[in-house]
């Protein structure tokens, strides 16, 4: 287990947001996907805005089938 619990790690840079995708374990061996979002602040110094989300093992399926519908609605309503 790695710093933190987490088995993998993966980000994506873009122009003004960082987006990392932890795959973590629990004390108790359970795994969980944590997405994060990091955005610098107005003014800059060096400070972030951080948001997470969790979503635990036992429902990543739907999570997923819930989220590929929101990405079937955006391209649906692009190519309109």
């Amino acid at each position: 287990m790695g710093v933190r619990g987490e088995v993998f790690s993966t980000k994506l840079s873009t122009g003004d947001r960082t987006y990392f995708f932890n795959v973590k374990e629990n004390v108790y061996g359970d795994m969980f996907l944590n997405i994060v979002e990091s955005k610098g602040t107005e003014g800059g110094e060096g400070r972030f805005i951080r948001q997470s989300i969790v979503v635990y093992q036992e429902d990543l399926g739907e999570f997923i089938k819930e989220f590929q519908k929101s990405l079937d609605f955006i391209k649906q309503s692009v190519s309109e």
